[in-house]
């Protein structure tokens, strides 16, 4: 196992490859902020780069072996190929080279209290809910983000208190790595076929992840999700498990009502015999899940119920999930990071429940073998939209090869009975919807690529 302490003593200088995701980045200010001297390189310029430059840590645009000089570090993204120079260039000097996820495993070990999130849906939801949380107590937590938190000022916020906040995504079985004091799964499902061979093959990797934690710690399991049943007999620890649906969950939700604009409220029933009642303000009952696993989490770690109940009613959700962007010839434009066909039916469903007019979807598929292991799932998934509008897919870590695209989609869409048509780039869309989009529309631009730069460019058409 690759361990890795906080104190800068033998290692001193970290090169992140593929620096400028929002995980790799926030990683990578942590180190920064710790004392570390820290480098990277990505292939593009983004957001997230421009950020780091502004802190202090250079980034190289282009990955070549000539960036790798005196580091005694090497952290990669799971999105680098093998054949990528810069990634021979380190491995060649026989320095420790691991990946995001083995790092971040390495990291979590510094905390006597860490909380990894993880699921197929919701990790980044349930992480910001939480952070919001634990920076209204004397924490002073250290937390890593998916997203974009303004509590924060962004993606990390690096403290000097026991909690640790994460992520743990199940991608290339990085869960494997993570040994946190509590681990939440909010669900499991098809995804990362890429990688997984089949649905039994991703159960197992979180069946192994529940091995993982430690015998004093906790994992907190959703017990409406099917595919977690067989996940509470391989925790070493303790199981705790919630649910809407499951009468023997040991946190118990009833009493779900919605108001006018869809934002939930349900009563949550403590294994104390305690009640609460919370009042949410981001709209969608997959949000509740969310909010319970966010709420045990906080609870079984001793915060006060008060500070749980004002954080979890006063938070407002991460950029691009479900962010309110601006309006586009009088539509409400919303941009959302949902990707997958569960998330994307999930968020129109509780669009489509309390919309006034025409609901768009506009979705930018990612990758060649997701939209093609998951196009049945796919197909069915806009059936809330009144019309969806299908982009090219983002291509990223894979070679286009014509054999699945963003129109063999729209057709599977269309044989479904539902409405939807294809338009190439963002300019195409932005022209597409310039005459057809009315008065309190709304649109949703969803997908994990660059598909907020298209909600920008409607708000500013």
């Amino acid at each position: 196992m690759f361990q890795f302490t906080l104190e800068p003593t033998q290692i001193k200088n970290v090169h992140f490859i593929g620096i400028g995701g929002v995980s790799m980045s926030g990683i990578a200010e942590l180190l920064h902020d710790k004392g570390f001297t820290v480098t990277g390189s990505d292939i593009r310029d983004n957001k997230y780069v421009r950020h780091l430059e502004s802190v202090g840590i250079p980034v190289i645009i282009g990955q070549k072996a000539e960036n790798i000089t005196h580091q005694e570090l090497f952290v990669y993204t799971d999105a680098i190929l093998p054949t990528n120079p810069e990634l021979q260039a380190a491995i060649a000097t026989r320095k420790p080279c691991v990946t995001r996820g083995q790092f971040l495993g390495a990291l979590m070990q510094n905390f006597p209290a860490s909380i990894a999130v993880s699921g197929s849906h919701g990790k980044s939801t349930t992480t910001s809910m939480i952070s919001d949380i634990l920076i209204r107590t004397e924490e002073s937590p250290t937390i890593l983000l998916g997203g974009t938190l303004d509590e924060i000022g962004g993606n990390v916020l690096s403290g000097d208190g026991p909690f640790f906040l994460a992520e743990a995504c199940e991608y290339k079985g990085n869960i494997r790595y993570y040994y946190p004091q509590i681990a939440i799964v909010l669900n499991v499902d098809e995804d990362h076929l890429d990688y997984y061979k089949d649905m039994d093959d991703i159960v197992s990797a979180f069946e192994g992840y529940m091995e993982n934690i430690r015998p004093n710690g906790v994992a907190i399991i959703n017990a409406d999700d099917p595919h977690s049943a067989t996940l509470p007999a391989h925790v070493h620890g303790r199981a705790v498990t919630f649910g809407i649906a499951s009468s023997d969950a040991d946190y118990q939700v009833t009493d779900i009502s919605f108001d006018e604009v869809g934002h939930p409220a349900f009563t949550l029933h403590f294994p104390d015999g305690t009640t609460e009642r919370y009042q949410l303000g981001i709209i969608g009952r997959f949000n509740i899940y969310n909010a319970v696993a966010s709420i045990i989490a906080c609870d079984i770690t001793h915060i006060d119920r008060k500070i749980i109940k004002q954080g979890i009613e006063e938070y407002r959700p991460l950029h691009r999930r479900m962010e309110y962007v601006g309006d586009f010839c009088g539509a409400r434009v919303l941009t959302d990071y949902g990707h997958h066909p569960v998330e994307i039916r999930s968020t129109l469903r509780a669009l489509a429940e309390h919309k006034t007019n025409k609901l768009w979807c506009v979705f930018q598929p990612y990758t060649i073998s997701r939209t093609k292991t998951l196009m049945d799932d796919f197909a069915t998934a806009f059936c809330d939209a009144d019309e969806s509008v299908i982009t090219a897919i983002q291509v990223a870590r894979e070679i286009d090869t014509g054999e699945v695209t963003g129109e063999h989609l729209v057709q599977r869409i269309c044989a479904h009975g539902d409405k939807a048509v294809f338009q190439e780039t963002f300019s195409d869309v932005c022209h597409y919807l310039k005459d057809r989009v009315e008065k309190e529309d709304i649109i949703l631009t969803t997908g994990c690529g660059n598909v907020d730069e298209l909600a920008e460019m409607l708000v500013h058409y």
